[in-house]
C-alpha cells in the first residue's frame, strides 16, 4: 500500500466567476495542511492557484511550486512557497508528476484541463497508477465526465483502455477517496521509469 505524502493540484490561474471555487481552493488547502500532506502545484500566486497555496502556507503546511521560466512573471511566482523553476512546460509537468502521489483537478481553464487529461492518458496507457480525482465543485467537471462517457459509448475508449478517475462533489470527500484508492497502489507502481518518461 502506498502512502499519501504529496498531492499535485491542478487549478486555474484565475478565480473564476463563482465564489464557491475560491472557497473550495482555500478549504482544500487547509485540509492538506491540517493532515500534513504537501501540496505540489503550478507555482503561481494568483487565481485559484494562489488561494490554494496560501491557504496551505497560512496553516504551516508544505508547498512546492513548479513553474517554467516564461510564466514566472505572468503567474507571479509565489515567493512564500518553495519554488522550482523549469526550462519549459514539459519539464514542469514531469517534475510535478515525480513529486506527487496523487492528482486533483479543481476548476480551471484549458491548461488545467490539459494537465489532468494528460495524467488520465498516462494512466490509461499503463505508465502509472497514481489516483486522479476531479473536484467537481458546483458540477464544474460534469461536461468532461459526460464527454468521457460519450467516448466510451462510441468505443473510442475501448475495453481494456478504461479511463479511471474519481469524482468528489465535496472538498471534504477528496482525501478519504484518495486514501482508499491508494490502498490498491503498490509503492513501486507509482513511479514512472526514466526510459518511459523519455518516450512520452
Amino acid at each position: 500500500m502506498s502512502t499519501l505524502k504529496r498531492i499535485c493540484v491542478y487549478c486555474g490561474s484565475g478565480p473564476g466567476s463563482d465564489l464557491a471555487f475560491v472557497a473550495a481552493a482555500r478549504a482544500f488547502g487547509a485540509i492538506l495542511a491540517d493532515n500534513r500532506i504537501g501540496l505540489v502545484y503550478g507555482g503561481g500566486s494568483v487565481g485559484l492557484m494562489g488561494e490554494l497555496a496560501n491557504a496551505v502556507l497560512d496553516r504551516g503546511g508544505d508547498v512546492l511550486g513548479i513553474i517554467p521560466t516564461f510564466l514566472e512573471n505572468r503567474e507571479h511566482a509565489n515567493k512564500r512557497a518553495g519554488v522550482i523553476v523549469t526550462r519549459d512546460m514539459h519539464e514542469r509537468k514531469q517534475r510535478m508528476f515525480d513529486e506527487a502521489d496523487a492528482f486533483v483537478a479543481l476548476p480551471g481553464g484549458v491548461g488545467t484541463l490539459e494537465e489532468v487529461v494528460e495524467q488520465m492518458t498516462w494512466a490509461q496507457l499503463g505508465r502509472h497508477q497514481k489516483p486522479i480525482l476531479l473536484a467537481n465543485i458546483e458540477r464544474f467537471w460534469d461536461p468532461l465526465c459526460a464527454l468521457l462517457d460519450h467516448m466510451e459509448e462510441l468505443q473510442f475508449i475501448r475495453p481494456g483502455l478504461a479511463v479511471n478517475y474519481l469524482v468528489a462533489e465535496r472538498v471534504d470527500d477528496i482525501l478519504p477517496m484518495l486514501r482508499k484508492a491508494m490502498e490498491r497502489v503498490a509503492e513501486q507502481d507509482k513511479a514512472m521509469q526514466p526510459s518511459v518518461a523519455g518516450r512520452i
